[in-house]
């Protein structure tokens, strides 16, 4: 029997891609709220390596449940391998701040990528900003500085780490539109797993033979440090992690991949909300009221963004105008 969902896309199906954008983003804000409360048992490095190789078991069980190994293999290597890369960089400043951020906070920072989008949109695309992009962009900057709060005596560098990690994933959103619509969403997971385990590796080896200073250690153990004890807790946690981030990012490519992502962003900003409850549930934290106005500036940037893109992109291009698109 195979899974649809496994097989490469065969056109778009919107009601579809926006039940598994809600989906993907519900698990994976379960996932980013259990890696804050385990941050102190393990490290960047050491869960990174565990849960990419189970990510590559379960990915190996999916393809053989499709019928096909084939699966795996992306049709056009460059732009996936340049996604992945993307990924990497991007969690690593995510989770870099997991252990002193609030899951509000860093789902603020993260969603901050369409503003980015927007950014990148002139010197990467060729693309024409509008005034409704850049007051998104304001609006957006807004929100983000309410959350952040760089005029507080309490404000710490950390706390723009997720921001970076916006910047990331506003590439890894460019590249999959726009370079691997036609992957199937099993070859997106298993190079970025490959990508998660090299680099994880990497950064146990070079930690392991280059131990970095121990105030360094003692201040950002989740990510100075290579390889603590590894303990049961930490694998099972790393194979529950593992389960939850491969059905996320599985849904999430998919639902890209078969819709418009003009419809699709501003129900991504769900995440902010499923950020906000786990936190609830897991550390019995709600964000301030001041975070919540933040959070919410930065949701309306995002669906303005989206909204402005839509109406662009199914306006009438006339014979003799130029191929460049302006974004309003």
């Amino acid at each position: 029997m195979k899974f649809s969902l496994l097989q490469h896309p065969g056109g778009d199906r919107p009601l579809a891609a926006l039940s598994l954008l809600l989906m993907g983003v519900f698990v994976l804000a379960l996932q980013d709220s259990l890696v804050k409360l385990m941050s102190s048992q393990t490290s960047f490095w050491q869960f990174q390596t565990l849960r990419s190789i189970g990510n590559l078991g379960f990915i190996v069980i999916l393809a053989l449940a499709s019928g096909s190994l084939g699966l795996m293999l992306p049709k056009n290597w460059r732009p996936v391998l340049l996604r992945a890369s993307f990924l990497t960089v991007c969690m690593f400043f995510f989770f870099a701040g997991a252990p002193f951020l609030s899951v509000p906070q860093m789902a603020a920072g993260l969603y901050t990528y369409p503003l980015f989008v927007s950014l990148l949109a002139g010197p990467v695309l060729g693309e024409r900003v509008g005034p409704w992009r850049i007051g998104a962009l304001l609006l957006g900057a807004i929100g983000a500085a309410i959350v952040l709060s760089p005029w507080r005596e309490d404000f710490s560098a950390g706390q723009i780490l997720p921001v970076i990690a916006g910047f990331f994933y506003a590439t890894n959103i460019l590249t999959l539109r726009r370079a691997c619509r036609n992957e199937s969403p099993l070859a997106l997971a298993f190079v970025v797993g490959l990508a998660f385990v090299v680099s994880g590796t990497v950064g146990i080896l070079l930690l392991s033979a280059f131990p970095l200073p121990a105030g360094l250690r003692e201040s950002m153990p989740f990510v100075a440090i290579g390889w603590p004890e590894l303990t049961l807790t930490v694998v099972l946690f790393a194979a529950f992690a593992s389960l939850l981030n491969l059905t996320g990012n599985i849904c999430l490519s998919r639902a890209y991949q078969t819709a418009d992502a003009s419809w699709l962003a501003p129900m991504d900003f769900s995440y902010l909300i499923f950020a906000a409850l786990w936190s609830r549930a897991i550390f019995d934290q709600w964000p301030s009221g001041q975070a919540i106005v933040g959070m919410a500036l930065i949701g309306v940037a995002g669906v303005v963004t989206a909204w402005r893109e839509r109406v662009t992109a199914t306006g009438r291009s006339w014979p003799g105008k130029r191929a460049r698109r302006q974004i309003n």
